[in-house]
């Protein structure tokens, strides 16, 4: 049996014959970053430490000689030739390495949407380079003569190849950055971005059930994290209850509809707090949560949203057995800091 050795953390994933090594990782539930599959775009390139293996067809201005002299590959195209091959990726405990955070990267409001009349979505993409990032993390966001004061929103999208950057922002009464969203930025804008920050991020470990549990915009790295679950094909399943207070306020149906129909192992479980709709659940989610699932000791909890509702929501899934280890949280808060990665995670 052919394994891929991640150094330096010595985590071993068996290949099937004929993978590719981002298939074999992919199907391990690793996240290597990647565009086109094809050996055309460099984004999965990474290094070889040791082992033989067959590249396969590639463009030089992806991989070029000297790259290749020095042992990168593209894992996209890559087959393992020797028993092991064993590759730089991820950090000591095998989790992703993240991307140094960039400031003040220029974007253009491409698209804007109103999802509710407290929530509106601005689809960003860079003038230049993209911005890199993992799902579930967000950027900071201010205007281009940073007048504005920078606010952090999470990324709502699974990277993509054009770069394009979601953000879904609640409209804060006193917030001055929410309100100059609302209020001034529309398709053709321009405005500063700053990151990737924060460790929000999909557990490449996990190997059981995902229950996911969003409330307000705490759906945004909610999706960013099951959107790019979904395309790579992971095999458990993905479980993502939402609480609005009203069925106006359960936005993206649209897009949790197609998910629906489109993953067999994706479900989308809206619950409403002060009102009832047939065929909706009602109630906060710490309260249905033991007669939804009575069990959730073999599953990976995510939990996004104000810090009440996830400190509520962390005693609710431990109360059905979920382990310590297995819990995710997100919590926003009115005036938090972008948070660089610590240098051992780059």
């Amino acid at each position: 049996m052919t394994s891929i050795r991640l150094s330096p953390s010595g985590k071993e994933v068996d290949a099937k014959p004929g993978e590719t090594v981002l298939e074999t990782l992919e199907n391990a539930g690793y996240a290597l970053p990647n565009n086109c599959r094809a050996g055309a775009c460099g984004e999965c390139k990474v290094k070889v430490l040791e082992g033989d293996f067959d590249q396969g067809m590639v463009m030089d201005m992806a991989l070029s000689p000297a790259e290749r002299a020095e042992g990168y590959g593209l894992m996209c195209m890559c087959k393992p030739l020797s028993d092991t091959l064993e590759i730089d990726w991820g950090t000591d405990d095998a989790m992703p390495k993240l991307f140094p955070p960039r400031e003040n990267v220029r974007c253009v409001v491409v698209d804007r949407i109103e999802r509710t009349p407290r929530i509106a979505e601005i689809r960003l993409r860079p003038v230049g380079d993209t911005l890199r990032f993992w799902p579930g993390q967000y950027v900071s966001l201010t205007d281009t003569s940073r007048t504005v004061m920078p606010r952090s929103y999470s990324i709502a999208n699974a990277p993509r190849p054009d770069g394009e950057i979601v953000l879904q922002i609640t409209r804060v009464p006193e917030g001055k950055t929410s309100n100059w969203v609302h209020d001034e930025v529309h398709p053709g804008s321009m405005v500063n971005v700053s990151g990737p920050y924060g460790t929000f991020i999909g557990d490449p470990g996990t190997d059981g059930p995902v229950l996911c549990l969003a409330a307000g915009t705490g759906l945004a790295p909610i999706m960013s994290l099951a959107d790019a679950a979904l395309r790579r094909g992971f095999k458990q399943p993905v479980h993502l209850i939402f609480s609005a207070r009203t069925e106006a306020e359960i936005y993206c149906q649209g897009l949790m509809s197609l998910w629906n129909i489109r993953h067999r192992r994706f479900k989308f479980i809206p619950t409403l707090t002060r009102e009832e709709k047939q065929g909706m659940q009602s109630g906060r989610i710490p309260d249905i949560l033991g007669n939804l699932y009575p069990d959730l000791s073999g599953h990976s909890i995510y939990i996004a949203g104000s810090p009440e509702f996830v400190d509520a929501c962390i005693g609710a899934v431990k109360a059905q057995g979920a382990d310590s280890s297995n819990i995710h949280t997100e919590g926003f808060f009115d005036q938090a800091p972008p948070e660089p990665p610590s240098p051992e995670r780059l």
